[in-house]
């Protein structure tokens, strides 16, 4: 499990279980649309946390026979079914809430006072005192989240954090970092129109901030589908296959490179594909000794009377020449899938393949250059 994405979403679900229940309560108490609106809102977040630990967790599992490169996929479809399950029921319940409220106005009995230890004050004062405890609690998993995230951003070298949550590639912390922020938004927006509706002795300003909670919770369905949708079309890693092309370009021995290829799995695995071309005087002017030293490494198993043979030697000589190219061959594979991990690690499958020799301009195949 990627750990700072476990923080911040163990950190998001303590925080909303115990704001669920605190404006529920608070919600029955003063009858307040917005109150109850932000309730189902922690109520959802809850929910969705609950599912995103699912999809840590589930997507820890190693590779099996049907699942060639891990269930890191899986972790998306959580979150998928999350974003558009919860947050749009969560945006119908309240939408659904708020149209009740609204025709119900003026046939709600008044708010009773509350007696405690002799002392009667206006419910209000719980819904007041709930806000204050959510928008602490909201905003330290919203640091929490926001430190992780900027965390991220610092190893991999990005700068501008909105543009980088827009292209974020770990959608469970971006997840928590947008639900965090709706959720000190949303607080804000049910103090607003508690207090409104206090001032003005109007109550259609709770109910129209009601509403305007429920909406936010269906804008959040509609970002987080769209973000984990990415991740389930096949999305190519374009970091990757720049930087495959600059090792590429860097490599003495390689002339160019065709059909390449990425997709992201998770944002621990990419898969890269790609065909190379060898550059054919470097490839020529390093085999000659090697070439040597495998021919006699031949001979030199062969009896003494044998090694005098012109087609033994004959044979030897071409065997020697095939095993020298595909031995280099199969380093310089090597080093460039080996570069590419150890400059993007989440690149941790590459697959290439040689497609031929490529011959300098202007010179004939197999001449000298």
């Amino acid at each position: 499990m990627a750990h700072g994405s476990s923080t911040a979403v163990i950190t998001a679900l303590v925080a909303n279980t115990i704001l669920t229940v605190l404006k529920f309560a608070a919600a029955l108490l003063t009858h307040s649309a917005s109150m109850m609106n932000e309730a189902i809102h922690s109520m959802m977040d809850s929910l969705n946390q609950g599912f995103l630990l699912i999809g840590l967790k589930v997507a820890e599992k190693p590779s099996d026979a049907n699942y060639a490169f891990g269930h890191g996929q899986k972790k998306y479809l959580w979150n998928l079914w999350s974003a558009i399950g919860l947050f749009s029921i969560g945006c119908g319940l309240g939408l659904a809430h708020a149209w009740h409220s609204w025709a119900l106005v003026g046939q709600k009995q008044p708010r009773a006072p509350l007696e405690w230890f002799g002392y009667s004050f206006d419910p209000l004062w719980i819904a007041g005192l709930v806000l204050l405890i959510a928008l602490v609690l909201d905003g330290y998993s919203l640091l929490v989240a926001v430190r992780e995230f900027l965390k991220q951003m610092r190893v991999r070298g990005k700068n501008g954090f909105l543009k980088s949550l827009l292209r974020s590639d770990d959608p469970t912390l971006v997840a928590v970092v947008l639900e965090d922020t709706v959720a000190t938004l949303g607080v804000l927006l049910a103090a607003s129109g508690i207090l409104m509706s206090v001032f003005t002795g109007n109550p259609y300003w709770d109910i129209g901030f009601s509403m305007l909670i429920a909406v936010l919770l269906g804008l959040t369905a509609f970002f987080l589908g769209s973000v984990n949708m990415r991740f389930l079309a096949d999305v190519r890693d374009h970091g990757a296959e720049a930087a495959f092309a600059d090792i590429v370009k860097g490599h003495s021995e390689v002339e160019r490179y065709h059909d390449l290829r990425s997709i992201i799995i998770d944002d621990q695995h990419t898969v890269l594909v790609a065909e190379v071309e060898l550059r054919e005087e470097a490839i020529i002017a390093g085999l000659k000794q090697r070439m040597l030293d495998s021919e006699n490494s031949y001979l030199s198993m062969l009896p003494k009377d044998r090694r005098e043979d012109e087609n033994v030697r004959d044979y030897c000589r071409i065997r020697a020449a095939a095993q020298a190219t595909l031995e280099r061959t199969e380093e310089i594979i090597e080093e460039l899938a080996a570069a590419v991990r150890q400059r993007l690690p989440r690149v941790q499958h590459v697959t290439l393949e040689v497609e031929g020799i490529a011959t300098a301009p202007g010179a004939q195949p197999g001449m000298p250059v």
